[in-house]
Parts: C-alpha cells; structure tokens; sequence
C-alpha cells in the first residue's frame, strides 16, 4: 500500500507537470472546494498543499467531525441538514446516539469529556466502526473510509478530478479544444459539474438529431 505523504506528493508533482504555461496551482486548485469535497479543514489542506504535515487528531475526533461537516455540507434539496434521527435510523441507531457522539466530543467542556492530548490516535472498533459505515452509507451509498481517511489521503481523493481536468487539456489529440479545456479546468468544482450537465445534454440533442435524419 502506498504511502499517503507519498501518494499525495506525486499526485501535486503530476498536477505541477500539467499546468499551462503561466499558469500556478492556485489557479486551478480551490481550497475552499478541497476542503468541503475532503474533509480536511481549510488550514489544514494549505499546510498539504506546501508539503507540511496537518496537526495530529485523534481518529474519533476525525470521524466526529467529519460527520458533522457532511451534515453541513451535504445537505437536503430545501438547503436544511440532515437529522440525527434520519441518518441514524438509516442504520438501525437512535438519534441520542448519533447525536450524543458528535456534540459530546465537539463539545468535551459542556460534557466533561475532555480529550487528554497526550493519548494515542485509537482505530475505530466497535459501535464507532459501525456508525462510520452506517453514515458513509447514509451519504455515499456504501461505506468508503472516508470519515477516518488519513488527511492526505483524503485531500489526495478530492484532487483526482482536477487532476483528470489537467490531463484532458494537455492531451495532444485535443489541440483545437486545449485553450477551452484550460478554461474548463480553472472553473470551480460546481460550475464545472454545471459544464459536464451542458455537454451531456448537447450529446444528447446532437444524436437524437442524427437518429431522426438517418
């Protein structure tokens, strides 16, 4: 298995070799949109980006909080988050349960729990290892790891799409396309979705069409 540190070096390496000419990685990268599509606060994933290494967490503090940023970040159609007790009941849990794991470690004064600073990072086991599945499940549609992937596994995952940007606008065959391609590539991860949506449906009008003629 890969190292992360690693993984994630070669991943911006790539991304460097692809970048236009004139152009910097902070014409192509949001860390704003990295931060919400990871999970990795926004601090943290500058430090990634300059090669430096986040502050450690613990592991449960890591997939508490990342449940909360889902039900921030991922929310209904109205714009409203999720409720404890529907993403619980999605996996046979209670709400209490749900809900008194997340605001009982991001809030440790209100609970007494503090966190000793000097312990360990622990594996999720257990009733953890089971909410982990159940909400990645809840959000994802199967369990993926991403509540308790490594941060730079994590920010290594959420730069893929840029990535495969980058290559499409620096591939030879497509020089009549590449200045647009470039374009395409700075655009933010949600008008770049609202860009892939535009094609598929002018794909769609333009064989329809060829049907109906042929």
């Amino acid at each position: 298995m890969r190292d992360p540190r690693q993984a994630l070096a070669e991943t911006l390496g790539l991304l460097d070799s692809l970048l236009g000419k004139g152009q910097r990685r902070d014409d192509v990268l949001d860390v704003g949109r990295l931060s919400v599509e990871c999970g990795v606060p926004p601090d943290a994933v500058r430090t990634l980006l300059k090669g430096g290494r986040p502050p450690m967490e613990d592991i449960t503090d890591r997939i508490v909080r990342r449940i909360a940023h889902l039900r921030e970040t991922r929310r209904r159609p109205d714009g409203s988050r999720h409720s404890y007790e529907e993403i619980a009941s999605s996996f046979g849990a209670t709400r209490a349960s749900l809900s008194n794991l997340v605001n009982g470690r991001m809030n440790p004064k209100k609970t007494g729990d503090a966190a000793d600073p000097g312990r360990r990072p622990a594996r999720p086991g257990g009733p953890l290892a089971s909410t982990q599945a159940g909400v990645e499940r809840f959000f994802f549609g199967e369990p993926n790891g991403w509540l308790s992937a490594e941060p730079e596994s994590a920010l290594d995952e959420a730069l893929q799409p840029v990535l495969a940007r980058l290559r499409a606008a620096a591939d030879p065959e497509t020089d009549r396309r590449a200045p647009v391609l470039r374009a395409a590539a700075a655009l933010p991860e949600d008008e770049w979705r609202l860009l892939e949506r535009f094609i598929d449906t002018l794909v769609r009008k333009v064989r329809e069409e060829r049907g109906t003629r042929g």
